[in-house]
């Protein structure tokens, strides 16, 4: 087999969090933010071009964004940028704000969705579904068949627990600070299915795995396949679904990268015929816990040797290792830049902290969100 040459195609998808600008308070309205944005779909013009709209979430304090299929960093960082001032526009048409938060640091008791999946799986999983306020940042690369696709996710397991790290964005939970850089993790890990998988090997076993956990019964439909990284149902494409969503576009913008670089790095190496780490799930899901847990504050677990290591070299040996496939596509410097950046003034756990040591309102790093989510 031969390298496959060119950047791959890439996208993201961001779930917000609609808040009182005020209070900070999360609202239930993303039934009237989409109503409004219905009746202004100026608002998803970006170039000239129609964009994705808004989508509604599990619970109704929340949105979804989508940016089209893009081929470049700017690109994606134009369209993520142009998502995110639409849901503003159309939730500041409601009298709302939007906030790119994991969890809402104002205590908060969500509203579920009345769509016929959301209420079966309300049903189905009691307070896992009820308490399920948390908002991620999802990457979709493209891939050129189920087998590449499968051959990435055998191979990229190892080095996404460091996007965990960088990207958390969640230490507060029901005005409370929990210890953990990204509590949203820790909820997300309620549902049955989500979570590190072991070795597939193939795109066969793959769809047995799929079917197997849907035979249990234990799952609403095959939506609910929440795994870490996964083959899209809808488009040919592997979706990671481990960071937080960010507080600012550069680093939405640089998990995008490296989860681009990711794919690239595996499928290039799986044509090689070189074997995947053959690491165990369970020491996966403690790497996931640790980087959960302390964000950049601390040891992570090295993806070489399993052992603790300090989390900057943890996130140096990442860059490391994309570092062939950054070069090649042309982004080795912007994503550089973009590290050195998110390093320098901290991850959005990091920073949400600092804004409550300073003002001692929890409120106020709403209001501190609300701000940064539109930054440019």
């Amino acid at each position: 087999m031969t390298l496959r040459t060119g950047s791959r195609t890439f996208g993201v998808e961001e779930e917000l969090l609609l808040v009182d600008p005020g209070s900070g308070a999360p609202q239930a309205a993303s039934g009237s933010v989409i109503r409004y944005a219905r009746r202004h779909d100026e608002l998803f013009l970006t170039g000239g071009q129609r964009s994705n709209p808004l989508e509604t979430e599990l619970q109704r304090e929340q949105l979804e964004t989508a940016t089209p299929v893009c081929a470049s960093l700017g690109e994606l960082s134009e369209h993520i940028r142009s998502a995110r001032l639409a849901a503003a526009k159309s939730a500041a048409g409601v009298g709302l704000s939007v906030a790119a938060l994991a969890t809402s640091p104002v205590s908060v008791r969500p509203s579920l969705t009345p769509s016929h999946r959301y209420l079966r799986m309300a049903d189905a999983y009691g307070p896992t579904a009820d308490e399920q306020l948390t908002c991620g940042c999802h990457v979709h690369v493209g891939i050129d068949s189920p087998d590449e696709g499968v051959a990435v996710l055998d191979r990229i397991r190892p080095w996404l627990p460091p996007l965990l790290a960088l990207s958390a964005n969640s230490p507060f939970w029901q005005g409370a600070d929990t210890g953990y850089d990204s509590w949203r993790h820790q909820v997300w890990g309620r549902w049955p299915s989500s979570g590190p998988t072991e070795l597939f090997g193939s795109a066969g076993q793959y769809r047995a795995t799929v079917e197997a956990l849907l035979a249990t019964g234990a799952l609403v439909d095959e939506g609910m396949i929440y795994f870490d990284a996964r083959l899209s149902r809808r488009y040919p494409t592997v979706e990671i679904r481990v960071p937080d969503v960010c507080l600012d576009v550069d680093d939405a913008v640089l998990m995008a990268a490296f989860v681009r670089a990711l794919v690239g790095t595996a499928a290039d190496a799986w044509r090689r015929g070189e074997p995947p780490d053959p690491v165990r799930a369970d020491l996966m899901r403690l790497a996931m816990w640790r980087a959960g847990r302390s964000g950049l504050r601390d040891d992570l677990v090295h993806p070489h040797t399993r052992r603790a290591a300090p989390a900057q070299e943890v996130v140096g040996a990442l860059l490391d290792h994309l570092t062939p496939a950054l070069d090649r596509s042309g982004d080795l410097e912007t994503v550089t830049s973009l590290l050195r950046g998110l390093l320098q003034r901290g991850n959005g756990a990091q920073r949400q902290r600092a804004t409550f040591t300073r003002s001692h309102d929890i409120g106020a790093v709403v209001t501190f969100a609300v701000r940064q989510t539109m930054s440019v």
